[in-house]
């Protein structure tokens, strides 16, 4: 890109917002997941996410192109409790921290303000979301507890792995 005098011009290096979903951003979280190696849900369930859960949800886009998206909820029984189901990221979106400044924009918002712990289930092998979620942990100074939550044998393939309870908090606002 250049300006009227020929000179380069630079591309501002963060054209990523984020915002509050809506049911027509659906579509666009499960394109992002049906290229990734995240579990595939139906279209319906992200559309629903959208619409019943938008305060505890966040996409991030740019160009208004779907980039990435946490989907979470604050569990009927626990309400001090927000729960992350999936984090998506788009590969040409990867390293930049988007994943963490969307979990700190959810729980930033006022929905959250009784919310002092963060869940989120991970299977052993996902590296990426253990090093996020021990990132968020350190980041607001507070631990990051990791235990077993669903067996393997639960899972009615071999092909899933078990997976791991990682209970962040509390955290301080």
């Amino acid at each position: 890109m250049s300006n009227q005098n020929g000179a380069a011009t630079l591309k501002p290096l963060d054209t990523v917002t984020l915002e509050e979903p809506t049911p027509e951003d659906g579509a666009g979280m499960w394109n992002l997941v049906s290229n990734s190696t995240l579990d595939q849900n139906s279209v319906y369930k992200y559309i629903m996410m959208c619409e019943y859960f938008s305060e505890t949800c966040v996409v991030a886009k740019e160009d208004d192109k779907v980039v990435g998206f946490v989907t979470a909820f604050i569990p009927p029984e626990k309400q001090d409790v927000l729960f992350i189901w999936q984090v998506g990221v788009d590969a040409s979106q990867r390293g930049k921290g988007i994943a963490s400044r969307m979990l700190q924009e959810i729980f930033n918002r006022d929905v959250c303000k009784d919310v002092n712990f963060l869940e989120a289930t991970v299977t052993p092998s996902n590296k990426a979301s253990e090093s996020l979620f021990k990132g968020f942990a350190k980041k607001n100074n507070t631990k990051c507890d990791v235990s077993e939550l669903f067996s393997q044998d639960l899972f009615p393939s071999d092909e899933h792995e078990e997976e791991l309870r990682f209970r962040i908090g509390p955290v301080e606002k």
